[in-house]
């Protein structure tokens, strides 16, 4: 209930309860290192006037990665760890991106058993195909509040199948990624209708992500909803890393992708870092 933002409050909460501090609108521009340890993060010089110099977050214990494998491997100064671990990071395959269509829509007269998620597949024979599976939902059905009295939330995007490459080079908010934008969301729409058929007169306010949005304001490389690892030739690296104090953690280590697991791969790197200890006392707690 309250939508996405109530986990991330939830998160908030936990932190400052036990003494910690999130920055906001604060882009890390390298890991520092020093002595050959993980010793803090080095942030962007901020505008508005300012004297230009970066601020340095000091490590006392150590830095915790929950950006991607590529871009963590891009955050860490040359020579900090051996190439061949470098290389391997930046060479791990990638999934494809997304095309979003979210939509604010007048829900009068909606049916009173409509359901909440909703899954389309035009091919069960090719599931990687780019705009085959689309998935939607509608979280007013659910959670009311979400929306304004009488008007609902809709959710659609493409299954983590979006090329990139049709993106790549297009800049944002020209009258081209303006035209692809339409072009690409048509499945969405096309798709919602089977659900609403007149979801298009509903629609009120129609907002279109792309895999250039995700590159932006999800700090994703190439827009990619994460590594492409196949269970049949590989595995799923840990939260450890070559640099002495740095730890990883999210949808590029183990167990994988996806808000459960990158929930547990958190999970992982804390247990790793806290001392043995911390886990009897927890046991102990535990058993009481």
């Amino acid at each position: 209930m309250g939508g996405s933002e109530a986990i991330i409050s939830a998160l908030q909460r936990g932190l400052e309860k036990h003494g910690g501090r999130l920055l906001l609108r604060s882009h890390v521009e390298q890991v520092a290192v020093e002595g050959g340890r993980a010793a803090g993060v080095v942030l962007r010089a901020r505008g508005g006037g300012g004297d230009g110099r970066r601020e340095v977050v000091r490590a006392r214990k150590g830095v915790i990665s929950n950006a991607s494998v590529w871009d963590t491997a891009r955050l860490l100064p040359e020579g900090s760890v051996p190439k061949e671990w470098r290389a391997r990071s930046v060479a791990t395959p990638q999934t494809g991106s997304f095309v979003h269509l979210h939509l604010g829509i007048d829900a009068s007269g909606l049916p009173a058993d409509l359901d909440c998620h909703h899954l389309f597949v035009d091919d069960w024979s090719d599931l990687d195909a780019p705009q085959n599976v689309r998935i939607a939902s509608i979280p007013t059905v659910f959670d009311p509040s979400l929306a304004p009295p009488g008007k609902a939330v809709v959710h659609a995007y493409t299954a983590g199948n979006e090329p990139y490459s049709l993106w790549e080079g297009v800049r944002r908010g020209s009258p081209e990624y303006a035209a692809l934008k339409e072009q690409r969301s048509q499945c969405l729409w096309k798709a919602l209708e089977r659900v609403i058929p007149d979801i298009r007169e509903r629609a009120e306010l129609t907002m279109v992500g792309t895999p250039l949005t995700h590159e932006r304001f999800l700090r994703r490389n190439r827009g990619t909803y994460g590594p492409a690892i196949s269970a049949r030739g590989g595995t799923w690296p840990g939260n450890g890393t070559p640099l002495p104090g740095l730890s990883v953690c999210g949808d590029s280590c183990m167990p994988g992708i996806g808000v459960p697991a990158a929930a547990a791969s958190g999970m992982m790197a804390a247990n790793a870092l806290a001392p043995v200890w911390s886990h009897l006392k927890t046991l102990d707690e535990l058993r009481l």
